[in-house]
């Protein structure tokens, strides 16, 4: 078996699944600090997600999240390499789905199912602890999160009661949160600030904090939420940890 993952994210479940020997190729990002597993990745190949580079790698097997060709999967099982296509889970039974298509794929249905044991404890241990209570995710850049993303699953994990006036993805405006603050606050990806992204604008957590007047749950960093993988639940242990004694 010579493995191979064209992104971050699908770097993250080839570096927890196939033995470091097989694998022949990583994503340019697998080393950055928001690649969860990147302690793994340390001396492997990092290959451009292009056709000729992965043919160049000789790969039997490629796992795709997403890439910016959409016709890369096709092309690939005519060269006769088999193709793991992750799905974009919004909670964690399709997390659970995507573990073990990889780990079928990479006959390592064992570790598979330990992964998942493991991110299923963490999230019995999360459950209910803050009974409710009402919180919003924020970015950076002033996005946030409603019901039906995995961002959402992951703060009801813990007990908590996403706050975002619509489903899905969408906008914070600053004026919004000043005007109107949330209960409380779930930060994501403000830890990354110090990669100078100069499109994140609002500022740091500390700021966020004093401009709504709002206390602030946790601050997850990209690493734990970048991904729809089975450490968004270290993310829900994270939050379930931060609880008061007694929940609120």
């Amino acid at each position: 078996m010579r493995v191979m993952s064209v992104d971050q994210c699908a770097d993250q479940y080839v570096l927890a699944l196939s033995p470091r020997a097989e694998i022949v190729g990583l994503s340019k990002r697998a080393l950055n600090a928001d690649s969860n597993q990147r302690a793994l990745a340390t001396g492997l190949p990092e290959r451009r997600a292009t056709l000729e580079s992965i043919l160049g790698a000789q790969p039997t097997l490629v796992v795709r999240y997403w890439t910016a060709d959409a016709r890369l999967p096709d092309a690939l099982r005519r060269s006769g390499i088999e193709v793991v296509q992750l799905d974009d889970p919004n909670n964690f039974p399709g997390i659970a789905r995507n573990i073990r298509a990889v780990a079928k794929a990479l006959g390592r249905e064992g570790e598979g199912e330990a992964l998942i044991a493991r991110m299923n404890a963490e999230l019995a241990a999360s459950r209910g602890a803050w009974r409710g209570a009402r919180a919003l995710y924020l970015t950076p850049n002033g996005f946030t999160a409603g019901d039906g993303t995995l961002v959402a699953a992951t703060m009801r994990a813990a007990g908590l009661t996403p706050e975002a006036k619509s489903p899905g993805y969408g906008p914070a405006p600053l004026e919004t949160l000043v005007l109107d603050p949330p209960a409380a606050l779930v930060l994501a990806f403000f830890r990354d600030l110090a990669g100078g992204r100069e499109h994140w604008t609002i500022g740091d957590a500390g700021r966020v904090e004093s401009l709504t007047g709002r206390p602030v749950i946790a601050s997850l960093p990209g690493s734990i939420v970048g991904c729809p993988a089975w450490f968004a639940a270290d993310g829900a242990l994270a939050l379930a940890r931060a609880a008061p004694a007694g929940g609120r």
